[in-house]
């Protein structure tokens, strides 16, 4: 092995030996029985997917990303410059607009691009910005401000007194944006959307809001917590994703059509990249369009997480208390996370994977679980009784 070779070698063994190594399990999702899942031949349940509401599996999503394979074929040939703005992605766009009450909209490849690009390019190219980001903010929000160059100030949780009086060190005048997410998925505690809002008004800052764990959940039209709030045309900058409560994958913005037109004319990573396959764009634009006219869904899941949440207390399973869809059980040891969450597949055919640093800050880590509309009474039950099963035989 040469130098090189052990230099890179040592690293992995060091946050192998902290408990830190990420493994990932292996799994073959099957069609129309969500939340089961193949692993090794074994059907198991999903206690820790993304896909909040189960719309990878929906009907609809499915049937339009079919018909766009036929019709379009399945790349879009290029960047959005280069021959790849196709009539889907058009559509998707007007949609979200018109979801969001905004201008205009943006697709990228990702939320973590979404983000990126959109606050390396507003905070980069404002004069003079100044950026107040959350303390628990997504990573992708942290590295868009970093690549901006632009002053940063940190301000703790959900703690207004303490953004207050950073906004205060800055001259008002001076270009600012206040960074934050609606339900920050590692807690799942939801920002005090209004009371930023409103400090914003007073200070003149722009608000960059990131609601990817919100969109499709939360809401009349399933467009996260500013829209069930009333408080989105109060947003100058709503970010989100396809790949959690609609299903599928991709990123977007929704703001003015001045702050549209500028992220997508200077951003590098909307500029260099393919664009979204027509068939995910349609796939999308299917769930998000689904979402706004159907409720069924949402309530369902505020059903089963209220279901779970009372069975872990009554269990005396302790999880951090929150009013979102998140069930955080907290462990507090990256070795031990990891042994509760092999007991739990092996032993009793429920994958809940562990949620270890960096994600987590150290003697932080926990397992966080995501219910579904689709996890029944009785795996609720099993769910519970075999987690604190497997917490006894690691105490």
């Amino acid at each position: 092995m040469n130098k090189y070779q052990t230099l890179l070698a040592s690293q992995l063994e060091a946050i192998k030996q902290q408990g830190h190594y990420r493994i990932f399990i292996e799994l073959e999702r099957l069609l129309g029985q969500f939340p089961y899942a193949l692993h090794q031949n074994k059907k198991i349940v999903m206690w820790c997917s993304n896909d909040y509401l189960g719309m990878s599996q929906n009907p609809v999503v499915i049937s339009a990303m079919k018909e766009a394979l036929e019709k379009a074929g399945a790349g879009s040939g290029g960047t959005r410059n280069i021959s790849g703005t196709q009539h889907y992605h058009r559509a998707l766009e007007q949609e979200l607009a018109d979801l969001y009450h905004k201008e205009a909209a943006l697709l990228f490849s990702s939320g973590y691009v979404a983000n990126e690009a959109a606050l390396m390019t507003l905070a980069g190219r404002l004069p003079d910005c100044a950026v107040f980001s959350d303390s628990e903010n997504h990573a992708s929000l942290i590295h868009g401000i970093r690549e901006s160059k632009a002053e940063k100030f940190i301000f703790e949780h959900n703690n207004l007194e303490h953004l207050e009086s950073l906004l205060q060190l800055v001259p008002l005048e001076r270009p600012k944006i206040i960074v934050f997410e609606s339900v920050y998925s590692m807690s799942g505690s939801i920002a005090p959307i209004e009371k930023i809002c409103q400090l914003a008004k007073t200070y003149k800052a722009l608000t960059y809001l990131d609601e990817v764990h919100a969109v499709g959940l939360y809401g009349k039209e399933g467009g996260g917590i500013a829209q069930e709030l009333g408080l989105q045309d109060q947003i100058d900058v709503i970010c989100g994703n396809f790949g959690k409560g609609y299903g599928v994958m991709g990123g977007y913005i929704a703001a003015s059509a001045t702050i549209v037109d500028f992220i997508r004319s200077f951003a590098g990573p909307f500029i260099f990249t393919t664009s979204m396959s027509p068939v995910i764009a349609a796939g999308a634009l299917a769930s998000v369009s689904y979402l706004r006219s159907s409720q069924k869904e949402r309530e369902a899941l505020q059903q089963t997480v209220a279901k779970l949440k009372s069975a872990l207390r009554k269990a005396g399973i302790p999880f951090l208390e929150n009013p979102s869809q998140m069930v955080p059980v907290m462990i507090g040891n990256a070795q031990k996370c990891r042994q509760v969450s092999n007991i739990l597949l092996k032993d009793y055919g429920i994958y809940v994977q562990p949620v270890n640093y960096p994600t987590v800050a150290k003697g932080t880590e926990r397992l966080r679980i995501t219910p579904s509309p689709f996890h029944s009474d009785e795996m609720i039950e099993y769910l519970v009784q075999s987690l604190k099963e497997a917490l006894s035989l690691t105490a």
